[in-house]
C-alpha cells in the first residue's frame, strides 16, 4: 500500500524494515525528492505510516503529532480476554540499555505518563483488540497491555510463550486534518482481516 501526495506519502511498513532509514531511503529511490520521517513504528511491528515530502509538510505534520491532531490506531492480538473496553494509564520507564519499558508507580526522572484507549473486537483465548494511542511511548501497547496480564501474542520481551517470532501488532489506521480536509487511511494485517474496527475518538472520557 501506497498513497502519494504531493506533501506527504502513506505507505504500510513491513515487520522487520527500519522506519527511521531504510523505508525513507525506498521511498526516495521510488518517488524522487526528500522523504522526512516524522513518527516512527519498531522494527518487529507493521502497518500505515506518513512520511512529509517537505520540510514544510514535516513541520505541520510534527505539529499535529505534538497536538494530539493526527490519531495513531492499532490493532493487536493479545492472550486472555481483557474487558471488553477500557482507558489505560500508567507511568513508564525505559531501560535503554535492556531496550525494555516498565510500569511504575511514581514519577521521577526519566519516566513518562502513557495513555490509550481501547476496544475488545474478538474475545476469546487471544483477544483481538483495537487501540488508539492518546500517547506516544517507546513499547506503549506491548508494555501496558502485559502490564495487565494480556501480553501481545508473540511478544517475548513482554512474557509470550507463542512460537511466532513478532508482536501481533500493528498500524492500522491513521487520521489528521490537512487542507481543511479530515483524512483517515485503514489497512489490517491478514490476521485482523475482517475485523470492524470501531470508533474510539471519544473513549478516553469513560
Amino acid at each position: 500500500m501506497e498513497i502519494a501526495e504531493k506533501d506527504f506519502v502513506v505507505c504500510r511498513k513491513a515487520v522487520g524494515l527500519d522506519s527511521e532509514h531504510e523505508l525513507p531511503r525506498l521511498l526516495r529511490e521510488k518517488l524522487g525528492g526528500e522523504i522526512y520521517p516524522v513518527h516512527r513504528l519498531d522494527l518487529n511491528v507493521g502497518g500505515l505510516m506518513v512520511y512529509a515530502r517537505s520540510k514544510r509538510a514535516a513541520a505541520e505534520l510534527s505539529r499535529l503529532i505534538q497536538e494530539g491532531q493526527l490519531q495513531k490506531e492499532y490493532v493487536a492480538l493479545v492472550h486472555g480476554t481483557p474487558a471488553p473496553e477500557g482507558y489505560l494509564t500508567d507511568y513508564l520507564y525505559k531501560d535503554s540499555r535492556k531496550n525494555k519499558v516498565f510500569v511504575v508507580k511514581k514519577p521521577r526522572n526519566g519516566v513518562k505518563e502513557a495513555a490509550l484507549s481501547y476496544r475488545c473486537l474478538c474475545p476469546g483465548e487471544e483477544s483481538l483488540v483495537q487501540v488508539l494511542l492518546h500517547t506516544g511511548r517507546s513499547h506503549q501497547i506491548r508494555v501496558q497491555f502485559a502490564s495487565r496480564g494480556f501480553p501481545l501474542v508473540g511478544d517475548h520481551k513482554y512474557g509470550s510463550r507463542s512460537p511466532l517470532e513478532a508482536p501481533r501488532l500493528y498500524s492500522c489506521r491513521l487520521t489528521f486534518p490537512w487542507e481543511g480536509k479530515m483524512l483517515t487511511f485503514t489497512d489490517l494485517p491478514h490476521w485482523a482481516e475482517g475485523a470492524q474496527l470501531q470508533d474510539l475518538r471519544n473513549m478516553k472520557k469513560i
